[in-house]
């Protein structure tokens, strides 16, 4: 059973066609990252989710249910924005216990829903205090479980670790990895790191003038670019750097070789890699390596017609003595 459909779906803000027969399906139980250009329609595509907007044609079915069917909605689909704030003087727990009485949740089990949300969203031990004296991450980890509050059957977050520091995130990132490995909870992921979508989601939509551009399993989106793996190397100097391109040049299985002073680049198929690391190394003097395999950057690139110019989320930085690729 999908938990989300989405047919055919148009809206328009005035003159601006915010959405132009957008469809999508996703199924129960997955953890989905959605990304696009700015103004691709993601932020319409959610308020369509959560019923906070309609759409001039096709259908929107969430959990089931038409989202405009607002109290029935409510109860099974939750939506985290990436601001979220509380009252300053209350504390974590009260926040939540509020949430279960806005709920319904039966009141001989409001205790023991808010305890385990609590642990759920590593804030046992701070719930007690106001939230005043909560962190980004603390308080963003509190919306969440707000959102968790009657075991929703779809969770919408958009851009939820938007500038938290790295421990934030990754507080975060786990617990998301433990919603989807433990419940059975749909979860629509935005954000603007591809990095996050590669760790956390099951499967990406790329969305793109309003339109699902490309949407598959992250794995099989990482490799519908190519099957190439893309090996860098700092050499000690570029004097280094030149002979190693001529090494590597004279490699049939290397593709195509490129340098930059001391730094130099090559293209070979993933069981090359190692041999072609090996040589250079025997050889020359490799202050530092990493193996690039295809990423969602070049999938969202080939997607939205555009070309890549950041090296991308998805490195695995080794050194010389000790890295290990990718």
């Amino acid at each position: 059973m999908n938990a989300i459909d989405i047919e055919d779906v148009t809206k328009r803000y005035g003159d601006v066609q915010a959405l132009d027969g957008l469809s999508l399906s996703v199924e129960r139980g997955t953890t989905l990252g959605v990304f696009g250009t700015n103004g691709a329609g993601k932020t319409t595509l959610f308020k369509l989710l959560v019923g906070l907007n309609r759409p001039d044609d096709g259908t929107v079915r969430v959990a089931g249910l038409d989202p405009a069917d607002g109290p029935a909605v409510r109860e099974r689909v939750r939506y985290l924005p990436e601001h979220a704030g509380f009252p300053p003087n209350l504390t974590g727990r009260e926040i939540l216990r509020f949430h279960t009485r806005m709920r319904s949740v039966p009141a001989e089990k409001r205790a023991h829903h808010v305890e385990r949300i609590l642990h759920t969203i590593g804030l046992a031990e701070a719930a007690d205090r106001p939230v005043s004296g909560y962190s980004n991450g603390m308080n963003r980890r509190l919306g969440l479980g707000t959102a968790l509050v009657g075991d929703p059957s779809v969770l919408v977050l958009d851009e939820p670790t938007a500038g938290l520091d790295p421990e934030g995130i990754q507080a975060f990132h786990d617990i998301v990895e433990s919603l989807a490995a433990e419940t059975e909870v749909t979860i629509v992921f935005s954000s603007h790191a591809l990095s996050e979508i590669e760790q956390l989601c099951d499967e990406a939509v790329v969305v793109a003038d309003g339109r699902v551009a490309m949407q598959g399993p992250v794995e099989v989106l990482r490799r519908a670019t190519g099957d190439e793996v893309t090996v860098r190397l700092t050499l000690a100097d570029a004097d280094e750097a030149q002979a190693a391109t001529a090494t590597l040049r004279d490699e049939a299985s290397a593709g195509s070789v490129s340098r930059t002073g001391p730094r130099l680049e090559v293209t070979c198929r993933p069981d090359s890699a190692y041999d072609l690391l090996t040589i250079v190394q025997q050889r020359h003097a490799v202050d530092r390596f990493e193996v690039r395999e295809p990423g969602l950057e070049a999938a969202f690139h080939e997607a939205v017609g555009t070309a890549s110019t950041t090296s991308g989320p998805d490195a695995s930085p080794g050194d010389a003595a000790g890295g290990e690729t990718a």
